[in-house]
């Protein structure tokens, strides 16, 4: 049985927790066919080249339920991820959308990055990202972070693809579920072989503004989503 205290205490030490075999593989393998089917008619990238370039990110969203798609709905309201949710956020957390992140093969992934600023450690987005497919080594598109990151700021400016000291890699399985704060240092390796998807119910504590993630923190620069813009270079 599932400790959600154990689970919620390990993620606020570490800025993620991580859990194999969490949903069940025929819900995984329908939820996958759903993602396929729609990225065959649509796979173009919805940025513009000057940021897929400069932040080394080729990832395609899809956001299913705001069209009127209620495929994934049993994925978000499964109890044991609500109830694990609230022990992480706390009571009247709310869940902002949900997210199929989509990767061609031969590409870039995503450098690393945070999801939000860090300047308030109470504001931050969860994200709860559910893995339809095995990805490995094979296959590329493997996920890096760096534990207890989500404690120390910014992430350095630098390379925005060049390894991180410390970090852990992590190869998710299908019908695995990552937890991972928004504040944490993380990036998704080349994808080689094969298409890389995951589907992320992203959430948020009480008091925290919908807009949390509209400017991410990348190595070499902040990218504000809303507008397309680049607000800040690092180096």
């Amino acid at each position: 049985m599932m400790d959600i205290k154990e689970l919620s205490k390990f993620f606020h030490k570490n800025g993620y927790v991580y859990i194999k075999d969490f949903f069940n593989p025929n819900l995984m393998d329908e939820c996958h066919d759903e993602i396929t089917t729609h990225f065959k008619k649509d796979s173009t990238y919805k940025h513009d080249v000057s940021f897929i370039e400069k932040s080394k990110t080729d990832v395609i969203p899809w956001f299913p339920q705001i069209e009127g798609n209620n495929k994934f709905d049993d994925l978000e309201m499964d109890k044991r991820l609500c109830d694990l949710t609230e022990e992480i956020l706390g009571p009247r957390w709310r869940s902002l959308y949900c997210m199929v992140m989509f990767s061609n093969v031969s590409s870039n992934g995503q450098a690393w990055h945070q999801d939000c600023s860090p300047d308030n450690k109470k504001i931050f987005n969860l994200n709860r990202l559910v893995y339809t497919m095995d990805i490995d080594a094979s296959t590329g598109g493997e996920i890096s972070l760096i534990p207890g990151s989500h404690k120390k700021g910014l992430i350095p400016a630098g390379s925005a693809t060049e390894q991180i000291h410390d970090d852990i890699k992590i190869k998710p399985t299908k019908g695995s579920l990552l937890m991972l704060h928004g504040h944490t240092w993380h990036r998704v390796h080349p994808i080689f072989n094969k298409i890389r998807v995951s589907t992320n119910f992203r959430s948020v504590p009480e008091s925290t503004p919908d807009n949390v993630t509209d400017v991410a923190i990348y190595r070499n620069m902040l990218f504000r989503f809303s507008d397309g813009k680049i607000i800040a270079e690092r180096n």
